[in-house]
Order: C-alpha cells, then sequence, then structure tokens
C-alpha cells in the first residue's frame, strides 16, 4: 500500500480520535491545516458534520493591553461552566524560521494539565489582520474536537488586526488606560468591529478617563432601532476581577445574535469568504501552472505591445486555466 493511500486512511482515525478529546489527533489534524497538506479536503469532509455549533469568540487589541492574562481566565471561568474550550492563540512569527513565538502559550500553562482545554499557538506567517492564514480552519478542528466554545487571540499587531471580527460570531477588543487606546479605536475602526469592550488594568490611574472616552464615542455612533450598541466592561485580568462581566456581556450579546439572526448571518458570511479563498487559492496553482509555460508570457508580450489589453488577455488567460 503506497504512503498516500496509508495517510488517507488514517484522516478518519484521526477525526474519530479528535473526536474523543485525544489532544496528539488534535494537534495533528492543525498541523495538515498549517501546511495546507493535500489530505486537507478530506479532513474538511469528515469534520463537516460535527462544525458550526461552538460559539466562537475574538480577542483583540494592541500589545501590552493583557490579550493572554485575560484569555487565560476566560478559560478558567468556562471550565468552571463545564464548557469544552479551545484557544488558537496566533503569535508572531519567527524573522528566522517563519513558526510561532509562543510567547501566548507559555502564559496559560495554568490550563496545560487540562483535558477539556485545548491551546494551540499558530504563526502568523506575516499574514496581515492579527490572525494565520489557517485559523478559519483551525476553528472547525477545534469545533469537531467536540470545544463548544472557541477563543481566538490575535497577534497583537494594532491598527491592522480587525480581520478577527470576521471569523468571530462575538469579538472583545481590549484597551488600557495611559495607551491611547481610545484615539487608536478611531484611527483603525475598531470601533465597528468590536462588540464588547473591555478596559483592563481597571486599577490604574485613567482607567475612568478610557471608560468614559470609549462610552462617548459608542454615543456618537449612528445606530439603526434594535441595533447592537458595544458593551464596555471594567476588569483586572491579572487579579481575574471583571471576567464574570465579560462572560455576561458576551452572552447577552449572543442572544442579541440569535434573537435577530445575526448569528446565521454572521456564520454564512465567514463560510462564504472561507470557501472564497480555498476558490482563489486553487485558481492561483492553475495560474502557477501558465506561468511556468509560455501563454502568460505571451499575454504579456502583446500587452506591452499595444497588440491587446490586460483585461482581454487576462480573459483568455483565464479561459484557458484547466
Amino acid at each position: 500500500m503506497s504512503a498516500s493511500h496509508r495517510r488517507s486512511r488514517d484522516v478518519p482515525a484521526l477525526v474519530a480520535a479528535a473526536r474523543k478529546g485525544d489532544p496528539r489527533a488534535v494537534a495533528r489534524l492543525i498541523t495538515l491545516v498549517e501546511s495546507g497538506d493535500d489530505l486537507l479536503p478530506e479532513v474538511a469532509a469528515a469534520l463537516a458534520p460535527y462544525t458550526g455549533k461552538a460559539q466562537v469568540i475574538g480577542l483583540t487589541g494592541s500589545p501590552g493591553v493583557g490579550k493572554s492574562t485575560t484569555t487565560n481566565e476566560l478559560v478558567r471561568a468556562l471550565r468552571a461552566e463545564g464548557h469544552r474550550v479551545g484557544v488558537l492563540a496566533v503569535d508572531p512569527s519567527s524573522p528566522f524560521t517563519g513558526g510561532a513565538i509562543l510567547g501566548d502559550r507559555v502564559r496559560m500553562q495554568d490550563h496545560a494539565t487540562d483535558p477539556g482545554v485545548y491551546i494551540r499557538s499558530m504563526s502568523s506567517r506575516g499574514h496581515l489582520g492579527g490572525l494565520a492564514a489557517a485559523t478559519p480552519q483551525a476553528v472547525r478542528v477545534l469545533e469537531g474536537a467536540g470545544c463548544d466554545v472557541v477563543l481566538v487571540e490575535t497577534v497583537g499587531v494594532g491598527q491592522a488586526e480587525v480581520e478577527v471580527a470576521s471569523l468571530a460570531d462575538t469579538t472583545i477588543v481590549l484597551l488600557a488606560p495611559g495607551m491611547g487606546d481610545a484615539i487608536q479605536a478611531v484611527k483603525a475602526g475598531i470601533l465597528e468591529i468590536a462588540d464588547v469592550f473591555v478596559v483592563n488594568k481597571a486599577d490604574r490611574d485613567g482607567a475612568d478617563a478610557t471608560y468614559h472616552d470609549i462610552q462617548g464615542m459608542i454615543g456618537l455612533g449612528e445606530r439603526a432601532p434594535g441595533q447592537w450598541r458595544p458593551q464596555v466592561v471594567r476588569a483586572v485580568a491579572a487579579r481575574g476581577q471583571g471576567i464574570d462581566d465579560i462572560l455576561t456581556a458576551v452572552q447577552k450579546h449572543r442572544a442579541w445574535l440569535v434573537e435577530h439572526g445575526e448569528l446565521r448571518r454572521r456564520r454564512e458570511s465567514r463560510a462564504a469568504a472561507e470557501v472564497e479563498a480555498i476558490a482563489l487559492g486553487t485558481l492561483r496553482e492553475r495560474l502557477g501552472s501558465i506561468r511556468a509555460g509560455t501563454a502568460l508570457r505571451d499575454a504579456a508580450v502583446r500587452v506591452a505591445s499595444g497588440e491587446t489589453d490586460p483585461y482581454t488577455a487576462a480573459a483568455a488567460l483565464v479561459a484557458s486555466l484547466p
């Protein structure tokens, strides 16, 4: 039996083991996702019946606001409620290996021996938006592995990290006093992506001013009747304070999502983005085969000489895709 056939036969066994909570099986599945393995379509098909049920919560904010500490405490509180929790902590890439620096996973060692928690650090690998390109599929793996809550913590790159809003059911934006976050929120458009604001390190000077600045900006926003108004919560995550208030705000938002049909809309939008990304990836592969031949070069020669225009040439190139 060939190696490819043996590996293909491994997929049902891996998914079955992941469903039983085997962390090694979950790790192997996410590794297949991250590496873009050719077994990925088979993995996705095997996981499909078990996905789409978990609550996906995104956490974002500038570096130093306490994202990892807050995530750690949220895991503790969710486990106390009996939830099985998955965490995807997107870390900066090493400039040498391209791998995750693993800072977040080190800071979450409190839950390392808990079989009801799965924590995975993923490398951003230069992907903009604060997430790794493989994050949506990794969320599906954790859903398939039985996690009913998945926390996605972004890399913490500041104004670029708004992509998490398209992945999560609820997006939490963390702020801290003394870091100019209120101004950054205006610049980055974070006001539009946040469902819940958390003013962390609320025991510091300036916390009240930050709280009121965010409330003021929310008040200036225009909303249709019944539209969600972002909640603002104070917390001191390092002491475990305010964590219950964060979860209450998240559950309030989830109830609103369900009541207004927004949860279904967000998930359908998320699925559409996934399908589009996969389709575009397939097209890039096919274009790569053309690039290796003469068709693209011939088209470039005709465009450069004025014989044809780039749109006509591109349409002909796409029509010739295998």
